[in-house]
């Protein structure tokens, strides 16, 4: 119990989950509100406006370097850590997103001429990020930080 009580006590622990947490919900209102459907996938998958992933580690790194200062080990290697999520994120996952879409299109004219194709056989488009939603998902985890920083 002591060990929940310090995770909860440590800023940079929250700062971060909060980030994923509040990105989450987020991703999944825009997707509500632009698709007029509730996927409750969108609650925990990846892809989507904003970046989980980048709302995450920029609150992470954020936090660290509130904390430690910006000459610090915690905040090099958090901000390093960031910078390598983020860049995937828009590199090859993005591209591994695009492949799936792609790859569903196909799967769709091979059902259409009268294959047998399950629905377990179509894969996950939303997998990586564009820029935009990359920024935007870091914004959400600096912003975030600083709040938390600020109450605890």
């Amino acid at each position: 119990m002591d060990f929940i009580v310090a995770l909860l006590h440590n800023h940079i622990f929250v700062a971060a989950a909060l980030g994923w947490m509040v990105a989450q919900v987020l991703k999944t209102l825009i997707h509500l509100i632009l698709t007029k459907q509730f996927v409750a996938e969108r609650m925990v998958g990846s892809g989507g406006m904003p970046s989980s992933h980048s709302a995450t580690v920029c609150a992470l790194a954020t936090a660290a370097g509130m904390r430690y200062g910006g000459g610090s080990f915690e905040f090099a290697i958090s901000a390093m850590f960031a910078i390598i999520v983020m860049y995937d994120a828009m590199g090859v996952r993005r591209e591994t997103g695009k492949q799936g879409q792609v790859l569903n299109e196909m799967l769709e004219i091979f059902t259409n001429m009268g294959k047998q194709i399950s629905v377990e056989d179509r894969l996950k488009e939303f997998v990586g990020h564009t820029p935009l939603q990359v920024l935007m998902g870091a914004i959400l985890g600096i912003v975030i930080a600083v709040v938390v920083g600020m109450v605890l």
